[in-house]
């Protein structure tokens, strides 16, 4: 591309050509001739006006800003799927996607509500009541929602402390009563994040926080269950450190190991394992529906456990009464409310995050939306509902997720299918179970964590990516399974956000230079080929420039164009008031650098790339004030290039207010800043006096 400054007879005057498309896409050639621009020329060419922002279209933007009127046409999804359902295409595959993920989640759900220090039946009123009101109300017709490890685990912590009996106190409540409260609790949060529209907020949970959050949290969903494994009797452990401390226990218990049980945990462990690894893959290359080796195993563990009478023989520890029928529906004890605010508020990020992330995931695969906000209020509602019946939190499950999605689903029938199986089971089938051995339920649970504990592979991506992603990762994963996972998940978010702090205060400048003929400025440093304009220095700075990050732009701007240069010896000669000046400008010892008095004889003009410029705020225009002061100071000229409408919005709103305002030679982009330079040095030589760059 070639450019050159033709003094045009009017403003609106152009001509573009464009080369015969007959050569390659990177062969061809687009000759433009136009005006050099400044902004203000080109904002009265191009009719630039600002929009009057009056008070009533304040509130329209803010209405539709807050999405009240989407929140009311969307609030019922099923009113929009249903209708169009296809009954002949759809149906079979449903049905069979449902019962293949009851199937696997009846064992699942039993055993994740021992995670919680509740009985086995929670998890399964877990698995019916909350699935109805999210079938009307969620947008993912792929995810299995019920317990989930992590969210089994967060819970125990609030059942131990509020409904177990210790030597110091007597529990005055149920474990089902406090899950009901906690659950209340979750859906009360989640819709009044609905309510201020804010299912945003699962982006503050980045990819190596959850990774390594759940990464952590598997060993600690692995360490509670190894006293089932081992067929221990241990006391109730505190749930800091509760790894290390279980760890320890079981090392110093191993005498006390229950052989028959830790049989049966190995058997079962292995069937799975193998059934995992070697037949799921075989099998799912010739069917849809998966073998149902949790569920033979369950089955087997019962029928074995009731005809040998293991209990009685073996001393091995049963699930016990698992009721029959629908719970009556109760309040839960609202006085424990504001004991648990604070485990329940971190619940509620970590469910809605897991649940949006997995939801996410499908809809890229199958090519459709999620409503972030939308499932904020199905999750909360669904909550809010199953808190009456001694429902858990729910929560998307990973690999229930992954296989109703293989076996077929098509729409939320699925979850109502699989909800009518679990139906079958609380009215019918409980009490078969009653007799299962809880080491199996144990190996069932470590076994499905394989997943979660191949993601400490993730690291060595993350560390290949970015040092800062691998860090936030390794601090989430070590605090999550050495400490505590409330306390893990708040470390992430802390060092996420550090991360970022950080980018923000590192942002990338550069000098550019003129790539042969073109209107091309690239990164000296990063391309040969771009070569710096005698005279002149083009500095490209990328990220905002606030109170926050003026002090890197303006120390990144002098050190770049050479004002300030690092000084090798202290020189005596060097007066208080230099000291002083340099100091103020660098924020950095005197003795480290110094004003080059060489400079001006070497630049001209200083141009200042603003077009990575994203955001600029006061203390940002007073920094651009205070460079253009001292560049002035020392006969250089500094223009400002590329900068986007919001920044010159700010700039002049700067100048309306302020006593000191920045008046800079402003123009669309570098090449016309650069063109316009080249003009008034031309004419400078030409006439041989001085000329002020306009203003």
């Amino acid at each position: 591309m070639t450019s050159q400054r033709t003094p045009p007879p009017s403003a609106s005057q152009s001509d573009v050509s464009r080369a015969s498309t007959a050569r390659g896409p990177s062969q061809q050639q687009l000759n433009v001739n136009r005006r050099v621009y400044q902004q203000e020329t080109l904002n009265k060419d191009a009719d630039y006006h600002v929009k009057e922002k009056t008070f009533l279209r304040r509130c329209k933007k803010l209405v539709r800003r807050c999405g009240f009127e989407d929140c009311i046409g969307n609030a019922l999804p099923i009113a929009k799927w249903l209708p169009k359902y296809d009954v002949d295409d759809y149906l079979l595959s449903d049905i069979i996607a449902g019962c293949t993920t009851a199937v696997m989640q009846i064992p699942q759900s039993m055993g994740y509500s021992l995670l919680a220090a509740a009985p086995p039946v929670m998890g399964l009123y877990t698995a019916f009541f909350p699935i109805i009101i999210y079938v009307m109300l969620g947008t993912s017709p792929h995810i299995s929602l019920g317990t989930f490890a992590v969210a089994c685990l967060m819970a125990r912590s609030v059942v131990i402390e509020h409904a177990v009996d210790t030597d110091d106190k007597v529990a005055l409540y149920t474990p089902l009563q406090v899950i009901g409260l906690l659950t209340f609790a979750v859906g009360l949060f989640q819709v009044i994040m609905w309510m201020l529209r804010l299912g945003a907020v699962s982006t503050l949970l980045s990819e190596p926080l959850v990774s390594g959050f759940t990464t952590g949290a598997s060993f600690q969903v692995c360490a509670s269950q190894l006293k089932e494994l081992f067929g221990m009797n241990l006391p109730t452990l505190p749930m800091k450190f509760s790894v290390i401390t279980t760890v320890m226990q079981v090392a110093t218990n191993l005498g006390e190991t229950n052989l028959a049980t830790f049989t049966m945990s190995i058997i079962t462990c292995c069937l799975i394992a193998i059934n995992n690894e070697i037949l799921k893959p075989w099998v799912s290359k010739r069917s849809r529906c998966p073998v149902p080796m949790e569920l033979i195993a369950i089955v087997t563990g019962t029928l074995l456990s009731r005809h040998l009478r293991l209990e009685d023989a073996f001393n091995i520890n049963l699930i016990g009464e698992i009721p029959t029928g629908l719970p009556t529906p109760a309040a839960p004890p609202m006085e424990l409310f504001p004991k648990i605010i604070v485990d329940a508020f971190t619940q509620t990020i970590v469910t809605y995050t897991v649940t949006i992330s997995m939801a996410l995931i499908i809809a890229n695969k199958e090519k459709y939306e999620i409503d972030a906000n939308q499932e904020l209020l199905a999750l909360g509602s669904s909550n809010l509902f199953g808190c009456f019946f001694f429902c858990a939190p729910v929560c998307a499950s990973l690999s229930r997720s992954y296989i109703q999605y293989n076996a077929g689903s098509k729409s939320a029938i699925t979850s109502l299918v699989s909800a009518l199986v679990i139906l079958s089971v609380l009215l019918w089938i409980g009490p078969f179970f009653e007799k299962l051995p809880r080491c199996v339920l144990a190996a069932i649970v470590v076994v499905s964590l394989k997943g979660l504990f191949m993601q400490v592979k993730d690291l060595r991506r993350f560390w290949r990516l970015s040092k800062l992603d691998a860090a936030v990762w390794l601090v989430t994963f070590v605090i999550t399974l050495a400490v505590n996972v409330d306390l893990g998940l708040l470390a992430g978010i802390m060092a996420s956000i550090a991360t970022l702090f950080y980018r923000a205060q590192t942002p990338y400048t550069c000098l550019l230079g003129r790539v042969m003929d073109t209107d091309l400025y690239l990164d000296v440093k990063r391309y040969r080929g771009a070569q710096e304009i005698s005279g002149l220095k083009i500095f490209h700075y990328c990220g905002g420039l606030n109170f926050a990050t003026k002090n890197q732009f303006r120390n990144a701007l002098y050190y770049k164009t050479g004002y300030l240069r690092p000084v090798k010896k202290r020189e005596d000669s060097l007066s208080t008031h230099e000291e002083k000046q340099n100091d103020s400008l660098t924020q950095r010892p005197s003795e480290m650098f110094e004003r080059d008095p060489t400079l001006s004889a070497r630049i001209k003009c200083i141009i200042v790339d603003a077009t990575a410029l994203s955001y600029v705020d006061a203390p940002g225009i007073k920094t651009l004030v205070e460079a253009q002061k001292e560049f002035a100071s020392c006969r250089i000229t500094m223009l400002l290039a590329g900068a986007n409408s919001p920044v010159l919005e700010m700039i002049e709103r700067f100048n309306s207010l302020e006593n000191d305002p920045l008046f800079l030679p402003t123009f669309p982009t570098v090449h016309d800043a650069v063109l316009f330079y080249n003009g008034t040095r031309l004419a400078k030589k030409k006439k041989n006096a001085p000329v002020t760059i306009g203003q």
